[in-house]
Order: C-alpha cells, then sequence, then structure tokens
C-alpha cells in the first residue's frame, strides 16, 4: 500500500477571467473547486492509473470535510488526524486564460491552521501501523506552527518500521531525510540549484549534484528538468535519461506531483527502472498539458509519445 501525508491540504479556488482588472469588478468565465496539497495531487494520479493510496494529513472545519468528502468521491481512501476548532485552508487563484493557455495567474495562498503536538502524535500514531515494504510519501512544505523536525520524525519511524520513504521537497527538508536512506528522493533541477547553492547548466551537472545526494544517503534520486526531461540515478548506480513529450503548458501545478505518482506506478507495475521514469515524465508531461491532474488516457498517451522520440 502507498501512503501520503499533505501537512497543509487546501480547497484550491481557481476562477478564470479573461482580463483581470485591478480595482474593478471582475467577471469569471468559469470557476473550479478542487482538494489541493501535494500528496493529495499524488493520490489523485495514482487512483488515475489504478494504484490504490491512503491519504493522510491534518484537516479541520468545513473546509476539511468538503476536503475529504472531493478525495474520497474519486474513491481514494483518507486516515486524517483532525484538528479541533480550526479549519483546512482556501487557496484562490486568479486565472487569465487565452485559447486555452494560462497568460497570467494570480495566486492567494492562505497559511493554515497551526497544528499542535498532540495532533502531530496522533499522525506518528498512525504511521506506526503501516507495514514493512509499504510506501510512503512525504512532501510540501510543513503546516503553521509545525516543529520543523517533522520529516526527520517522519523518516526515522518509517525506517524502522521498513518503509519505504519517498520524499518530494527541497531545502534542509530533504537534506535531513537522506540520512534514513529514502527509496526516493525527486527534487527538481531549480531545487537541486537551490540545495547546492549554484547555478547547474548542463545535464552532466545535474548527475553530478543528484550523485552527491545518492552519496548522502538516497537510494534512488529523479531530477525532473522540466521540457529537458529527467534523469534518474538508481540504486544500482545506473544512469537513466529520458526526454520530454511536447506540448502546451497549461497548468504547472501538480506536475512534480503526478511524476511522483506516475513512477510509482510503474516501479510497483513492472519492477522496472526505465519504465518508471518514462511513466513519470508521462504523468507530469501529462498533468501539465492539462487544467486539472491527468487522467490515465492522457498518462499513456504522453508515453506513448517518449516510446517514439518524444
Amino acid at each position: 500500500m502507498i501512503y501520503t501525508i499533505t501537512f497543509n491540504p487546501a480547497i484550491d479556488y481557481i476562477l478564470e477571467v479573461d482580463k483581470l482588472e485591478i480595482n474593478e469588478i471582475n467577471r469569471a468565465k468559469a470557476e473550479r473547486i478542487l482538494a489541493g496539497g501535494k500528496g493529495i495531487n499524488v493520490s489523485i494520479v495514482l487512483k488515475n492509473l489504478g494504484i490504490d493510496s491512503i491519504a493522510l494529513g491534518f484537516l479541520g472545519g468545513f473546509t476539511g470535510q468538503e476536503i475529504k468528502r472531493k478525495i474520497e468521491k474519486l474513491g481514494i481512501k483518507t486516515d486524517f488526524v483532525y484538528i479541533k476548532n480550526k479549519s483546512s485552508r482556501i487557496n484562490v487563484k486568479l486565472q487569465t486564460n487565452a485559447h486555452g493557455k494560462i497568460i497570467e495567474e494570480t495566486a492567494i495562498n492562505s497559511d493554515g491552521p497551526e497544528i499542535s503536538e498532540e495532533e502531530v502524535n496522533e499522525l506518528i500514531k498512525k504511521i506506526e501501523k503501516i507495514e514493512k515494504g509499504d510506501f510512503i510519501v512525504i512532501s510540501g512544505s510543513i503546516a503553521r506552527n509545525m516543529n520543523e523536525n517533522i520529516y526527520e520524525r517522519i523518516c526515522s519511524k518509517a525506517k524502522e518500521k521498513e518503509i519505504k520513504i519517498v520524499v518530494d521537497t527541497t531545502g534542509k527538508y530533504l537534506l535531513t531525510s537522506l540520512k534514513y536512506n529514502p527509496f526516493l528522493v525527486k527534487p527538481n533541477k531549480k531545487e537541486l540549484e537551490e540545495i547546492f547553492k549554484t547555478k547547474i547548466n548542463s545535464k552532466e551537472e545535474v548527475i553530478a549534484f543528484a550523485q552527491k545526494l545518492q552519496e548522502n544517503g538516497a537510494e534512488n534520486v529523479l531530477i525532473s528538468m522540466d521540457q529537458f526531461g529527467a534523469v534518474l540515478l538508481t540504486k544500482d548506480k545506473k544512469i537513466l535519461y529520458s526526454t520530454a513529450p511536447k506540448g502546451q503548458l497549461v497548468n504547472s501545478v501538480g506536475s512534480g506531483d503526478s511524476m511522483v505518482a506516475g513512477f510509482l506506478t510503474g516501479f510497483i507495475m513492472y519492477d522496472d527502472y526505465e519504465k518508471a521514469l518514462k511513466l513519470g515524465i508521462s504523468a507530469g508531461s501529462a498533468s501539465a498539458f492539462s487544467k486539472e491532474l491527468a487522467t490515465k488516457d492522457e498518462i499513456l498517451y504522453q508515453y506513448s509519445k517518449i516510446k517514439d522520440g518524444g
């Protein structure tokens, strides 16, 4: 089983306008209300690909209940910690679109509720019930007021239980997870530059810095490079590269989460790193080319383009 953790879920309220006029009444031509958060995105794309998961994290208030309802309506199991007298956040995104392409996007993201130590301990107790050999995906930023050692606490508990750890974050949270030998880490090229405080100008440099993450404990390192494809350094020291399919960027939100879901699906279904890499790139690209997270058909279409040379 795969478990995903979203520390700070949200309702994403997306409004489309022809042109955003400041200090004027703007009329939306379309709206979407989605359950948001990196771990939730991973669970949704896994479900679209036929892989079950259980979504963990923190929910509160009427917004939390709506997030749970939307996720479970998709057939995804949940086991959230419910926070008292606090509500999960609402993020507002204003998009100006032309010919199906986002020209501008203005996002207003709230901080979300504070999470108490007692509530964190409830999440840890749920992790203690996960079985050996299962996967746990830890991604995104932590919630307000949460102790910054939360990644380490979860990774430590997961390693103790022999759970396969997937980390999709950056900075100190990724670096502190390495000593727990995560099964997979997935920074993108920009995040890799932030970690090592340098500009990366080539695929060879991407590989060199990815190797540093592997030397420090990561089993597999997956680096996404947007339209330039992705590099995978495998546990057995192989270096794999795949191009990305060509297409029109419609929405970059959730593409990295989709890549994680696609990679895990490929690995679980085929036990093959090359297929996992290509399915990961296909899922990330398909979500980037769509207004919402990619469906199975959209992902398989992009996969066929990669096999044909991208």
